[in-house]
């Protein structure tokens, strides 16, 4: 089995903190993840994960003009510069203290950074593309200038649209004017006159007007005049007089405000070409006004909490809203008043995931009370069940895929339909119990669960919704339980140090008990039903034989899970026993390796029968969780303590930041807003996709997902140098040497090239060019036409290759049915996909068909007509109809 996985696509949460942007073109949406960026195409309606990661939240990110560089922040004030369309870090940068404000300049050369009070303006990375010699620099990141004069900290930076001066918003309730370089006669301004902090400066098209926006909810309008009590000037008093010029500067020309009662601005963009003015409040609604008569055009709540952000793209019509504490992020269409995007994470944490059957569909659960189902190649969220009352525990699949089990603390399990989307039956025990575990037979008849209140095993009816039975033998509370993929026997663990195997479909209900030396966590069923894996509170992995019901092998995986030292251990990571065992593990789809995961940062890949760990993988790098670290900094702990535990907001500059707004009492899935300071890095489930090509794993920062198929751009084999992109599309255009090209594109390794020759080869030589393609290239030959015919409109063209490939190595394929697996399902969903679109066409047009038909005709040529419009040629139709006057139509248009 392979074990690369790489790092693929962060789903369950879609905004942390920090500012969104807009793509030039305004299709791509970037929001900040914590430590990564997800950008969300909102015209494909997909999204993905930059590959890069920071060591904190990331805090402000910015692009260029051309969308092709990215700037991205963290809290420390260290960036990564990241090539977009190629997905790669350039460049490590450290400007050594928090930036609050971040913009590009129009013309992409400069970039403003606000830092504390003071402002820098640095040049801007060039590309090579972009330099005349085609050279990079030996020093991307240059300062061009520091800019101070603020008393406070600096929270917006707007640019004019010539890139020659800029403005800026500060806390000390001024706004003032910059330029980028000395201009003849210009000094830098001060707009003073706001009572709290001014959150944004904005210049209008013409550069006339400046509009400046303070928390308190007041817009001053500001333009360049004259002063009105001055003398008016003499005829023969020149205008450009030294008097005149100290006489005229920038003043209040207009005072709006929100008449908003008790709510604040929390956050403002400004359209400049339309006039646009966008107003966040701290109650969760936002504004629209046009400026700058101050015409209210809309007001919508869309939050019950703060707006963090707000963002306007290129042509004004689209608005992006971030809201940090639900997680929330919307993209709303103003002038249709519709939703583009809306997206909203778990805001508690996960606490299971099961991949549905076709590997299509990721569900997770949370103690939000809070079912998602998120869709693997988008990596949206498409529909969000709600009735349980508290926190979901465990989710399980039917062997079909269409019916969803899950229980909840709240005391029931609850069945969905994933096809109508609804909850149609609900079990409960007698009494009340707070269920941790589920189980569901293969067949998708009878259900079981466990709870940590009783020692006893319920089992339900699916048709019926009424209670079986209660298997009683345990002697402490059932932390797991799990069905064998072939039906025969439900199996129980306990923290009672036992393992009970249950034949509950035979007459006399026996259980046969495995003796552990520890509590049970967690249990899976290898994929074949004869082996079980077993993971205790010690740490150790103990293997067991279903049918002798004895071990066959262990392993000890203290040293492999044991991740680093929480903020609030006293002892180091290395003596810390909390974090030293597997919580959840899974099999492989082949049965070959067991995934484990735990209470700590690390993922552990263990395979079977040599009993060797074959690779671990870290979940984060972030410093802002608890226990990413193996030692902690000494300097952060004062005499009260961590210096991150030390709650510092009775110390905010702002009242509402200083007033304590959280419930009294447990704030475990009761009230969201308030959040524990530095979570702690934790796994919670994981899960193998069924095709065995990736595995997803539910932890603190979301919902990350590994895949064996995030090739890079370049990933060469058996290269030489004779084979480049350029001799690759001479062989196939002008030498016609298919296979040659074909190969070589496989060499390059290149997807665009590949695809480029694939589309390239015509459709009478396919069969001819497979049965000559040397077998080591079958595989990745398969799988890039899987991935085509899912992807590719030319449906009959990818067919023809499936059935060639299928035809000319069909012996072969069967005979390494194991390495070819995951490819042979790919094509197996996309086959089945088309057929179901075609038979969906074919039902939808049958009645024109048949009254096409059915309609009188007069000559053949009405027949080839009518041929041509059915085989979506038109012009043909009509050119057969001209050729002859006397032809007569009768019912076609």
């Amino acid at each position: 089995m392979k074990t690369e996985f790489k790092f693929s696509n962060l789903l369950g949460t879609v905004y942390s903190q920090g500012n969104l942007l807009f793509s030039p073109d305004g299709s791509c949406l970037f929001s900040p993840v914590g430590n990564r960026v997800t950008v969300f195409d909102l015209v494909n309606n997909k999204s993905h994960t930059l590959p890069f990661a920071h060591r904190k939240n990331i805090a402000r990110i910015g692009l260029t003009p051309r969308g092709n560089l990215l700037l991205t922040i963290d809290e420390d004030g260290r960036a990564i510069l990241t090539n977009v369309p190629r997905r790669i870090a350039l460049h490590h940068f450290s400007f050594k203290s928090p930036v609050t404000a971040l913009a590009f300049s129009p013309s992409g050369r400069h970039f403003a950074v606000g830092i504390g009070r003071h402002i820098e303006v640095w040049h801007t990375p060039s590309t090579p593309d972009q330099n005349a010699e085609g050279e990079l620099e030996f020093a991307p990141f240059i300062r061009h200038r520091v800019y101070t004069g603020h008393y406070d900290t600096v929270q917006s930076l707007e640019w004019s649209s010539d890139s020659r001066f800029f403005l800026s918003a500060a806390k000390d309730l001024t706004a003032r004017i910059w330029s980028l370089d000395p201009e003849d006669g210009f000094i830098p301004t001060t707009l003073a006159g706001h009572r709290e902090g001014v959150l944004g400066a904005y210049f209008s098209k013409d550069q006339e007007t400046i509009y400046t926006i303070s928390k308190d909810g007041a817009v001053f309008q500001w333009a360049y005049l004259r002063d009105p009590n001055a003398p008016l000037p003499e005829d023969d008093e020149e205008m450009e007089d030294a008097d005149e010029d100290s006489r005229t500067r920038w003043r209040i020309t207009e005072r709006h405000f929100f008449s908003r009662n008790n709510t604040k601005v929390n956050c403002t963009a400004f359209h400049a070409e339309s006039n646009l003015l966008v107003v966040g409040f701290s109650d969760g609604v936002f504004g629209l006004y046009e400026m700058p008569e101050f015409n209210e055009i809309h007001t919508l709540s869309i939050s019950q909490n703060d707006i963090d952000f707000v963002t306007i793209n290129k042509t004004g019509e689209w608005l992006a809203f971030g809201a940090s504490k639900l997680g929330q992020l919307l993209v709303w269409e103003w002038q249709s008043e519709s939703y583009i995007l809306k997206q909203q994470g778990h805001f508690d944490s996960m606490n299971s995931l099961v991949y549905s059957p076709d590997g299509q569909k990721i569900v997770t659960t949370a103690d939000d009370g809070k079912i998602k189902v998120w869709d693997v190649n988008s990596g949206f969220c498409i529909v969000t069940f709600t009735e349980h009352t508290s926190g979901v525990t465990a989710c399980e699949f039917a062997k079909r895929g269409n019916v969803l089990f899950t229980s909840s603390l709240d005391g029931s399990i609850r069945a969905w339909d994933l096809i109508r989307y609804r909850n149609f039956r609900t079990f409960t025990a007698p009494t009340r119990l707070s269920f941790s575990s589920l189980a569901v037979d293969p067949s998708g008849e009878v259900v079981c669960a466990g709870s940590l209140d009783s020692f006893d095993i319920h089992i339900w009816s699916v048709q019926t919704g009424q209670l079986l039975d209660r298997l009683a033998g345990h002697e402490g509370p059932v932390s797991t339980l799990a069905f064998a993929p072939n039906g025969g026997v439900v199996v129980s663990g306990s923290w009672d140090h036992t393992v009970r195997i249950w034949s509950i479909f035979d007459r006399t209900q026996t259980s046969e008990p495995l003796q552990l030396q520890a509590d049970v966590l967690d249990l899976a069923f290898r994929p074949d039903s004869k082996q079980l894996a077993v993971s205790t509170l010690d740490g150790q992995l103990t293997f067991w034989s279903v049918s002798e019901a004895e071990q066959q092998s262990g392993v000890d995986g203290r040293r492999d899970v044991s991740g680093g030292r929480k903020i609030t251990d006293r002892r180091t990571a290395a003596n810390a026993a909390g974090n030293k065992s597997f919580s959840t593990i899974r099999y492989s789809s082949d049965g070959e390796c067991v995934l484990a995961g735990g209470n700590s940062k690390y993922i552990c890949l263990y395979s079977v029968s040599p009993l060797v760990l074959l690779k671990r993988y870290t979940v984060s790098v972030n410093l802002s969780l608890s226990g990413t670290q193996e030692f902690l900094n000494s300097k952060l702990l004062t005499e009260a303590g961590p210096s991150g535990l030390i709650d510092e907001q009775g110390e905010a500059s702002d009242l509402e930041d200083r007033i304590d707004k959280s419930l009294p009492g447990a704030t475990r899935g009761g009230d969201p807003s308030a959040r524990k300071r530095m979570p702690e890095v934790r796994v919670t489930g994981v899960s193998f996709a069924p095709t065995g090509r990736s595995f997803c794993a539910a932890s603190t920062e979301g919902l990350l997902i590994y895949s064996l198929d995030t090739i890079p751009l370049f990933d060469p084999v058996d290269l030489d140098l004779a084979v480049t992109p350029a001799s690759t599309l001479h062989v196939l255009y002008k030498e016609k040497d298919y296979l040659k090209a074909l190969v070589m594109a496989f060499r390059l390794n290149e997807a665009p090239l590949i695809r480029q020759v694939f589309e390239g080869i015509p459709h009478k030589n396919i069969s001819l060019v497979v049965e000559e393609t040397p077998v080591v290239y079958i595989p990745r030959l398969l799988r890039f036409v899987a991935m085509q015919t899912e992807e590719s409109p030319h449906l009959e063209f990818c067919l023809l290759w499936v059935q060639a490939i299928l035809v000319s190595h069909g012996q072969w394929v069967s005979d390494n049915r194991g390495t070819v697996d995951a490819e042979l399902r790919i094509v197996s969903r996309a086959v089945g996909k088309i057929r179901n679109e075609l038979r969906r066409l074919a039902d939808e047009n049958v009645y024109t068909i048949d009254y096409l038909l059915s309609q009188p005709v007069s000559k053949p040529v009405v027949l080839n007509g009518l041929k041509s419009i059915l085989n979506g040629d038109t012009q043909d139709a009509v050119m057969d109809v001209e050729d002859d006057d006397e032809t007569e139509w009768i019912g076609l248009d």
